[in-house]
């Protein structure tokens, strides 16, 4: 019993470890990334990718993978992402009863919403030339990027944390990184994004996801060790 006690411990702590180390690398990943792209926009100088990838999605153009991209680029608009979040908040707070994960998708979601607008008025970039599809508002960073890193970053969260099944976690999460790769994409193919506004808002949108998830965290944390002293005192009544 002790040494499966030990074990079990270890596993925890490699574990603990190992996510932490994720964090703070995709932490100081995001931060570096934002800060170079961020700096080359305000110098105002054409950046060679943005070129480069509206040349490539130039090339695998077709008519049919441009339906398939519009199709793509729904599943982070707000007509999609808003019934999305709803129901996810719903299935955590009345089926599931755990409140605290029902509030770090608000908390994410509308964070991430709200910063991204902020971002856009201080940069004051214009979308490209030529858009394939109606666009409006400003070009960096790229809020369909942002909001996909943010909300389905948050998903692929929840999954690391409640999927128990190795081999299945480990698939739903790179089609998650996958589907969001596609979002991104697909705002350059359709032109209304350069590239680095997109990789900005999936630095940005990640960002936030760990800072939002971090803070929740934390104040969670705190409220136990306020609530449990005072039940265990009035337990014995």
């Amino acid at each position: 019993m002790v040494k499966r006690f030990y074990k079990r411990l270890a596993a925890a702590l490699a574990l603990f470890t190992i996510e932490l180390l994720i964090v703070w690398a995709l932490f100081l990943i995001c931060i570096i990334v934002f800060l170079y792209l961020s700096s080359a926009i305000l110098s105002g100088g054409e950046l060679a990718v943005d070129e480069a990838a509206f040349a490539f999605a130039k090339d695998i153009s077709s008519p049919a993978f441009s339906g398939f991209i519009e199709f793509i680029t729904f599943f982070a608009s707000r007509h999609f992402l808003t019934p999305a979040a709803l129901l996810l908040i719903g299935y955590f707070l009345f089926i599931r009863k755990h409140r605290w994960y029902s509030l770090k998708v608000p908390v994410v979601a509308l964070g991430s919403i709200t910063l991204n607008l902020v971002l856009k008025y201080f940069f004051d970039r214009p979308r490209p030339m030529m858009p394939l599809v109606e666009a409006s508002g400003l070009s960096f960073p790229s809020g369909h990027s942002m909001v996909a890193a943010s909300f389905y970053g948050l998903l692929i969260y929840l999954v690391w944390h409640n999927v128990k099944n190795i081999a299945y976690r480990n698939t739903l999460i790179a089609l998650l990184v996958v589907f969001v790769l596609f979002i991104g994409f697909s705002r350059v193919y359709l032109r209304v994004h350069y590239a680095t506004d997109v990789m900005a808002g999936f630095a940005a949108g990640l960002l936030w996801v760990v800072i939002g998830i971090g803070t929740l965290r934390r104040i969670e944390r705190i409220s136990k060790k306020e609530i449990d002293p005072v039940v265990e005192e009035e337990a014995p009544a």
